[in-house]
This record gives structure tokens, C-alpha cells and sequence, in this order.
């Protein structure tokens, strides 16, 4: 990889780090505006989006949240002292623990998950911008053509810097 290829990457991830951050900036602050903890605006997320059924066992929201399961009881007895989750043991298996969105919890994750929802199109196309521009490069063609995948990082459009000052990312998280 040449020094160019190299700052492109180093720049591409950067800019890439920068809208993730920015996205959970925004949603922790919305996730407290809603009277939640980001936490728990993560574990009704996983409760309703990452299992099929609306009900998940902790085993599957620890790997959503990426924790421990002893950090996800904790977190999931809290959030059903708050009367955001319902616990129950699973009638084939008492020793697994079945939690599910009470009608409170399912309530405010609506409501997040639609102020979410322009902030995830803006984030989307910082990167979807990155991976198109891979796609316009004469060797991501050719490969593209044999089928294959490349990960070749010099793209010809770069998403928009972040901002110069401090004052003005902050004004932009606020």
C-alpha cells in the first residue's frame, strides 16, 4: 500500500469513526430526553429489533449489547423496576430468563426509534458514500465483474470533513 493509499485509509476511517460517534452522541442524548439511559434504550432495541420475537433470553441480549450476562441481569432488573421490561422463566427451561417490552418500554422505544431514524440516513451516507466511491475505481470493477471483492481504498469522493473547531462539533451535538 502506498503512502497516498494509506492517508486515504487513515482519512476514510477517520471520517467513518466520526459519524459512528456522532450517531451515538446523538442517540444517548435522545435516549436520556426520553427519561431512559442510553443502556436501557440499547436493551429495548435488542428486545424488540434483534430477536424475532419481541422476546429475548439474556444470553441473546448479552451478545447484542456486547457484555457479560451477569452485566445484562443487572441492567435488565433495573430497567423492569423502571417498568420498561417484563422477566419471566421459560416454561421449557426454568433456569432461562425470557424478557420482553412492557407496554411502557415498547412506547418510548417507538418514539426513539423515530427520532432515530434521519440521523441513521445521515450517518448511512457518509458510508455508503465511502463504498460507493470504491466502486468507481478501475480495479474494484474489474473484480466486481469476475465476482469478486476488493479492498482497494482509493475512492475518488471523500464524505465531508468534520468540522475545524471544537465549538462547532459541539453546537452540532447539542
Amino acid at each position: 500500500m502506498s503512502r497516498t493509499q494509506d492517508r486515504q485509509l487513515l482519512r476514510d476511517l477517520a471520517h467513518f469513526r466520526y459519524a459512528l460517534r456522532r450517531f451515538l452522541r446523538f442517540s444517548e442524548k435522545e435516549a436520556r430526553s426520553a427519561g431512559v439511559t442510553p443502556q436501557q434504550h440499547q436493551l429495548l432495541l435488542g428486545i424488540a429489533g434483534f430477536s424475532e420475537s419481541g422476546v429475548a433470553t439474556i444470553s441473546q441480549l448479552a451478545e447484542f449489547l456486547q457484555e457479560r450476562n451477569n452485566s445484562v441481569v443487572g441492567l435488565v432488573e433495573r430497567a423492569a423496576k423502571s417498568g420498561l421490561v417484563r422477566r419471566r422463566n421459560s416454561a421449557a427451561d426454568q433456569r432461562q430468563v425470557l424478557v420482553s417490552l412492557t407496554p411502557r418500554g415498547r412506547g418510548i422505544l417507538i418514539r426513539l426509534s423515530r427520532l432515530h431514524r434521519e440521523e441513521v440516513d445521515r450517518v448511512r451516507a457518509v458510508i455508503v458514500s465511502s463504498a460507493e466511491a470504491l466502486e468507481l475505481t478501475p480495479k474494484a470493477k474489474s473484480l466486481k465483474a469476475a465476482g469478486l471483492k476488493t479492498r482497494s481504498r482509493k475512492p475518488t469522493q471523500s464524505p465531508p470533513p468534520p468540522p475545524s473547531s471544537l465549538k462547532h462539533h459541539r453546537e452540532m451535538t447539542s
